[in-house]
């Protein structure tokens, strides 16, 4: 296998072997997550800066709590408390942090292709993309590939219907890559407003239609509607239309009762799911969040060039 590279911007960044060797190096870190002393001293020493320049919940939490379980120090850094707010360019931001030699720079940012700019400018840190505009957000899609191999054994051959906001979803974009990668297949669910031109070209089935793509799916991976990065509010007529075509509910769930659900949150229960199906028995969305941790603690451990537990 060849070796990992320093930044983490793309899934396309690694090989299928990496992926399994990472979604392997995860398996130990859960133990630990789930263990009464959650603590190791694998990352004593290391630092670990988050800088979020978007709102997060789950992807913020899971690299502090990942970071500092590895006894690594971690520091947070909101867009609020950075000298952006004095005027101060993305790469003056980036170096200036760089110059303080962390270990890793996990970066989110409302702007596609900002991670790759810094990780160009920046020199003596791993930078990695926390998600970046419409563009990627690998991390995630790395713990959803370890919540699907942990149930299914193996996700090549699968079929995985992702449904919303396909446009802005940079979610969606790494699993489309990710399929390529691990032999998987994607099915896209939206109306046409919500999908991004020639998506085909990716080499993904496209409906438009719910209920003629969850027949035959392994995985329903609901996304909710980025209001945040809609140019206007003309992209469906209206939330409760959009739920009635689009949201899952028990009566479309029968269709594909076997099917695991996903979704990378924040949920808008009653527009794109229902709370029953949520609250299924077939729905990974809780194993999702626990999982975050984990994988993230194995990115951040092999990025440092540190062995397994």
């Amino acid at each position: 296998m060849k070796p990992f590279p320093q930044h983490l911007l793309s899934i396309t960044d690694l090989t299928r072997a990496q992926i399994n060797a990472l979604i392997d190096f995860s398996q130990p870190f859960l133990d630990l997550s789930r263990d009464d002393i959650r603590k190791a001293s694998t990352m004593r020493g290391k630092t670990v800066i988050n800088l979020f320049f978007e709102n997060s919940t789950r992807t913020r939490s899971s690299f502090e709590i990942a970071g500092k379980r590895l006894s690594a120090d971690v520091i947070n850094i909101s867009a609020s408390m950075s000298a952006v707010q004095k005027g101060e360019t993305l790469m003056d931001t980036g170096q200036t942090l760089a110059a303080m030699r962390p270990h890793v720079v996990v970066v989110r940012h409302g702007d596609s292709g900002s991670c790759h700019f810094l990780a160009k400018h920046t020199q003596g840190t791993s930078i990695v993309n926390g998600g970046d505009g419409a563009h990627e957000h690998p991390t995630q899609v790395l713990t959803d590939l370890l919540t699907l191999k942990n149930a299914w054994g193996d996700v090549k051959g699968k079929v995985i219907t992702i449904v919303g906001d396909i446009k802005h979803s940079r979610v969606a974009r790494s699993h489309l890559l990710a399929a390529k990668i691990m032999g998987y297949s994607v099915r896209v669910v939206a109306p046409k407003t919500l999908l991004p031109l020639h998506i085909e070209k990716m080499g993904c089935d496209v409906f438009h239609r719910f209920e003629d793509a969850i027949v035959g799916s392994d995985c329903i991976y609901m996304l909710r509607i980025q209001n945040e990065r809609l140019k206007t509010n003309c992209s469906f007529p209206s939330i409760r239309e959009y739920h009635e075509a689009y949201g899952l509910n028990m009566a479309r769930f029968k269709l594909a009762s076997d099917a695991l659900i996903l979704h990378p949150g924040p949920m808008n229960r009653g527009v794109e799911i229902t709370s029953d199906v949520a609250n299924h028995a077939q729905s990974q969305v809780l194993n999702q969040v626990e999982n975050g941790v984990a994988m993230r603690m194995a990115i951040l451990s092999t990025l440092c060039g540190l062995e397994a537990l």
